[in-house]
């Protein structure tokens, strides 16, 4: 297998994982664990507006179900920074290192920034829906 090849396995494997996290945190954690209600009030509570529970919700869920699917990978996973930076900043920056601190830590969504710059950074790789749809691998092109 050549370079190229286990490059692009290796971008989608991350692309597809990171997708499957970014639909957790919408359908799995703010949808059935705590209800859109429940999110837009935890908002509320730490000083953001009701609605961007709402927005942040869509953008996890729409995003995270087309970095699956291998469509607009760059886009997509630039335009999910903000959330993940407006979590660190506002929902766990001061709750310390751990994740399953109180209030959860901010380790855990500066990864997933880190890994969504890095998917940025990368692209598609294989298996992707725009690869497909040109019907050669992304690792060919």
């Amino acid at each position: 297998m050549k370079q190229e090849q286990r490059a692009a396995y290796a971008a989608a494997l991350l692309r597809i994982s990171l997708g499957i996290m970014y639909l957790a945190h919408s359908i799995v954690l703010k949808f059935f664990t705590f209800g859109l209600a429940g999110t837009a009030g935890y908002f509320v509570s730490i000083g953001l507006p009701g609605w961007l529970a709402y927005l942040t919700f869509a953008a996890e869920a729409i995003g995270g179900a087309l970095l699956v699917l291998g469509v607009h990978v760059r886009l997509v996973s630039i335009a999910l920074m903000p959330a993940l930076a407006g979590a660190i900043l506002f929902a766990h920056a001061g709750n310390g290192w751990v994740f399953t601190a109180p209030g959860g830590g901010w380790e855990y969504p500066l990864y997933l920034l880190v890994l969504s710059v890095a998917q940025a950074l990368l692209g598609e790789g294989a298996f992707a829906w725009s690869s497909l749809r040109h019907s050669r691998p992304a690792f060919a092109r």
